[in-house]
């Protein structure tokens, strides 16, 4: 396992006076970057100006046209990019992460064969070895590396179940995660992440924002994510003009330093262009006088010399997106009665009822699996569902944006001829202005769809659904393909929208820009909150504290002390004279089921002290000696954290059992 540095120790990687080149294009010229021990690093820049290419430069894939990459000799780098999803194995997933301890099981397997040969000859120089090889198993935390990668994969969205499953079974963004688990776990001195939040959910983005939050080494991360940025960086890199501009702080601040530079950088071109105009007429007065050649010709030598600054707001144009609805619809948009949906033995929703009213603007989040997008698709009524009803409101025109509807594209258009043939009266600049802002600039446009690549194609579909005159937008993660720009101009358009929207989004920054209410899919019922996302996470929160709250009361209990209140029981409000009769059968329930959640605390209680006691023996250096007692310690722990795993999900259920009915 690497061994950090400390933070007093010389630079880790960068750049000295760096010019690299793809062709006659230039990516950085003269560029400076020292990345020190500790930092978390934010590289920015729009799509196309070089953030990966400078990642590998970094790890000397590219060798740079001038200057120099420097990198220590003790440090190790983990980069984390697309390219790694070539490699393909027969191996579990579990085997995949577990990888990343070489020497520990290279450990285990001599540990194994010393053993075997000291069971036969009992020869005290084998013995010796055995011995040694188990202090350095030890040292190296080797007792505790499964238990460790399950707790990443595990954080990283997989299931128990999964952990077996060979790797080879698993779509690109679940590979993904794997070779993310593998990489954190080699703990490098230097972690390199190419867009880490792409392929994963909520859940798991916030599992990797704590963890990351807490890593020894230095991290530097290409993302659109502006949470995860936000969170996570106390610097940010930007490419800019060819340049590395370097601010010391997060993204918000980076935002407003940014403008700051924008707007002097800008009234210093201004200033130069008023110079360079003025001299350039004194130029041209002196030149037909024979006299004041030479003056003439010493403005013009002083011009060449001149270093240019660029125009600021050249970059990148700031064009508007517009929707355009013509119909109004009814109050309600569409409406699910008691809809049930499975597959096979997967139950997504069952007996769901929820509506969709006009103004409607919602995010439908949580973790994979889960079937957020399986919902979205019986909303428009492209995916079967074996009982309840879905309905249609009045004067609805809808629109679905998903990325496996591709097959709508007529591939032997160009972009621009299938833009056209929405029907959306926009002329044709006005349509390229369009394109230009998901990333279609100048001849872009005029490429074939069949050319295209993937995210290419997925840019083009939710053009045409921006274009559309729907009043009822269905977006199943509209930001993927996006850079930041892009991101921040659909939310301004999406704001500015008249008609209703229900959208599918892991991009926390966009889905708190644009939602007024928050879906989620719980024990298979579509549970609505009437808010946005920040408010959804203050209250999600909440919930967390009451949980946390009961569960340190029960803790109290156990070592004897007082309790403050009932374990579990939310302080019931002061009902009035007036307030209807107390329902003694739900009383009677609510008793019930508060006894049951007592008796899970107490069993939970007693088997995590168990677990403890398990965990502790396996420390125990001289359990190893003996490989019988070393096996059943083992299984006896991981029977106890399966156990203690089962009755967190009962106690779970049962206090939001308790919440639900006192509530009422």
């Amino acid at each position: 396992m690497a061994k950090f540095a400390p933070h007093s120790q010389t630079m880790l990687a960068g750049f000295q006076n760096v010019t690299f080149e793809f062709g006659a294009r230039p990516i950085v010229e003269d560029a400076t970057w020292h990345i020190q021990p500790g930092e978390r690093i934010g590289l920015i820049g729009y799509n196309g100006t070089g953030k990966s290419t400078l990642l590998k430069l970094l790890v000397g894939q590219y060798l740079p046209s001038k200057g120099t990459v420097e990198r220590s000799r003790t440090t190790s780098i983990g980069y984390l990019h697309q390219d790694l999803l070539s490699f393909d194995t027969n191996e579990s997933i579990l085997q995949v992460a577990l990888s990343a301890f070489e020497r520990v099981q290279q450990l285990e397997k001599e540990i194994e064969e010393i053993g075997q040969e000291l069971e036969r000859t009992g020869d005290e120089k084998t013995l010796l070895e055995y011995t040694d090889r188990l202090h350095e198993l030890e040292t190296l935390g080797g007792y505790n590396i499964h238990h460790k990668t399950e707790e990443v994969l595990q954080g990283l969205g997989f299931s128990n179940a999964d952990l077996q499953r060979p790797y080879k079974e698993f779509s690109g963004g679940w590979r993904m995660r794997v070779l993310l688990a593998k990489m954190i776990l080699q703990q490098p001195d230097l972690l390199l992440l190419d867009e880490p939040t792409n392929h994963l959910d909520l859940p798991s983005i916030e599992w990797l924002e704590k963890y990351l939050l807490h890593y020894q080494g230095s991290v530097v991360i290409v993302s659109h994510d502006k949470y995860f940025l936000n969170r996570m960086v106390t610097k940010i890199v930007e490419v800019y003009q060819q340049q590395l501009h370097i601010y010391n702080g997060n993204f918000d601040y980076y935002e407003k330093e940014k403008a700051i530079r924008i707007e002097m950088q800008q009234k210093a071109y201004e200033n130069q262009q008023d110079y360079i105009r003025q001299n350039e007429r004194l130029v041209e007065r002196f030149r037909a006088k024979a006299s004041k050649a030479a003056m003439a010709q010493s403005i013009l030598k002083k011009l060449d010399k001149l270093e240019r600054i660029e125009d600021a707001e050249l970059e990148r144009p700031n064009i508007r997106i517009n929707f355009r609805v013509d119909k109004t619809p009814g109050r309600v948009l569409v409406e699910l009665h008691n809809v049930s949906k499975a597959f096979g033995d997967n139950v997504i929703i069952e007996n769901s009822s929820i509506e969709i009213d006009r103004g409607d603007k919602i995010a439908l989040i949580g973790a994979n699996g889960k079937g957020k997008s399986t919902l979205l698709r019986i909303i428009a009524g492209v995916e079967n569902f074996s009982q309840g009803e879905r309905k249609w409101g009045h004067n609805v025109e809808e629109s679905f944006y998903a990325q496996h509807q591709l097959e709508a594209l007529n591939i032997n258009n160009a972009i621009i001829e299938e833009m056209k043939e929405c029907g959306s009266q926009m002329t044709e600049l006005e349509l390229r202005g369009l394109l230009g802002c998901f990333l279609f600039s100048g001849d872009d446009a005029d490429k074939k769809i069949k050319i295209l690549s993937g995210g290419e194609k997925a840019r083009v579909a939710l053009a045409k659904v921006i274009v559309s005159k729907a009043n009822f937008l269905m977006l199943d993660e509209p930001t993927n393909h996006l850079d930041m720009h892009s991101c921040d101009l659909l939310i301004e358009a999406l704001n500015k929208y008249e008609g209703s929207i229900i959208l599918v989004s892991h991009d926390r920054y966009f889905v708190s820009k644009t939602a007024n209410k928050i879906w989620e899919i719980v024990d298979h019922q579509i549970k609505e909150f009437k808010g946005g996302y920040e408010e959804w996470v203050a209250w999600k929160e909440r919930m967390a504290k009451l949980e946390a709250d009961a569960k340190k009361a029960e803790a109290k209990s156990q070592k004897g002390e007082p309790k403050e209140q009932p374990v579990a029981k939310v302080q019931e409000p002061v009902k009035s004279q007036s307030s209807a009769p107390v329902n003694k059968e739900a009383k009677k329930e609510l008793q019930k089921i508060q006894r049951q959640f007592q008796q899970v605390e107490e069993k939970l209680a007693a088997l995590n002290t168990k677990k403890s006691q398990l965990e502790a023996s396996l420390i125990d250096p001289a359990i190893y000696s003996d490989k019988t007692k070393f096996v059943e310690a083992e299984l006896a722990y991981k029977k106890a954290e399966a156990e203690v795993k089962q009755l967190n999900a009962e106690y779970e259920q049962l206090f939001e059992k308790i919440m639900n009915m006192e509530s009422k």
